[in-house]
């Protein structure tokens, strides 16, 4: 059975879109929508479309209403998309079929075109090029919303994913880390349906943030490495320009030699809690 989850807070204009289609596109589906503290008629357009819908009695987060959405679905196949319209429901099956390949996760992967702005683009790139190097494969969308996953493997991490809007990105490096794996199908969103509810300057700071939870995520070392490395270059350099120079060792080499070894001891105990966090998760 499928399970399609909508996450929603005041999506009345979308869900009035994307509830006709998916009812028309599917027969023996699962659709749930999650209101996230909706002020507006976002129930009242569920009810109208006789669909589940669970409400939170107050916002809670859109990654919030994603678990919970994954805790009620009955299906083997989840997938998520937005309530406001710009994911459309004609790309489900392509998603699925891609799934038929083996997957245990798919991603929608946006076009340049779907970006709200320039600004957005340049930097869903830069998320998506450092991510790819932290993990070794390429990632094409790391925040896009709308993806197809095996329920019994997502519900695996429901404990790491965050309340806010990051849970794309949890939920994608969860799967690297784990050993699962992750494809990408190209689609095209629309433009949103009512107001969004990000804020620019508080979401762009948000994140520069989820490039590093991506590496702390999936292995800290990668993160603690290169610094310790640098200490101990930079400690090295000075060590050589004093004892050249001055013919001694000075207590800043020292200093940065320590700094060097105690940023790389906590990056191997940041290794060693995520490899135990992910370890508990498989129980």
């Amino acid at each position: 059975m499928l399970s399609i989850i909508l996450p929603a807070k005041n999506e009345e204009y979308g869900l009035e879109i994307v509830l006709p289609e998916l009812i028309e596109k599917f027969d023996d589906i699962e659709i749930i929508v999650v209101d996230d503290g909706s002020t507006d008629t976002t129930v009242e357009v569920c009810k109208k479309y006789g669909v589940t819908v669970i409400s939170h009695p107050y916002s809670i987060g859109n990654g919030a209403a994603v678990k919970t959405g994954a805790r009620h679905a009955s299906g083997e196949t989840l997938v998520f998309m937005d309530a406001d319209s710009q994911h459309k429901p004609s790309d489900i099956n392509a998603l699925l079929l891609k799934m038929d390949e083996g997957f245990d996760m798919v991603v929608g992967a946006r076009s340049n075109s779907s970006q709200a702005s320039y600004g957005r683009l340049v930097a869903n790139k830069l998320y998506n090029r450092m991510a790819s190097v932290v993990v070794g494969h390429k990632i094409e969308d790391l925040t896009s919303g709308f993806r197809a996953v095996k329920a019994k493997k997502f519900k695996e991490f429901l404990y790491l994913l965050p309340n806010g809007f990051s849970y794309p990105t949890t939920s994608t490096m969860a799967f690297f880390r784990n050993g699962y794996s992750v494809a990408y199908h190209p689609i095209h969103a629309n433009q949103r349906k009512g107001k969004s509810h990000i804020n620019p300057l508080k979401e762009g700071l948000r994140f520069l943030l989820i490039i590093i939870k991506v590496a702390t995520l999936y292995s800290p070392l990668k993160i603690f490495a290169p610094f310790a490395l640098l200490n101990f270059s930079t400690g090295i350099g000075l060590y050589a320009y004093t004892y050249s120079t001055a013919g001694r060792f000075t207590n800043m080499s020292l200093l940065l030699f320590m700094g060097a070894i105690l940023i790389f001891i906590f990056g191997l105990l940041a290794e060693q809690i995520t490899t135990l966090m992910y370890k508990n998760g498989d129980k």
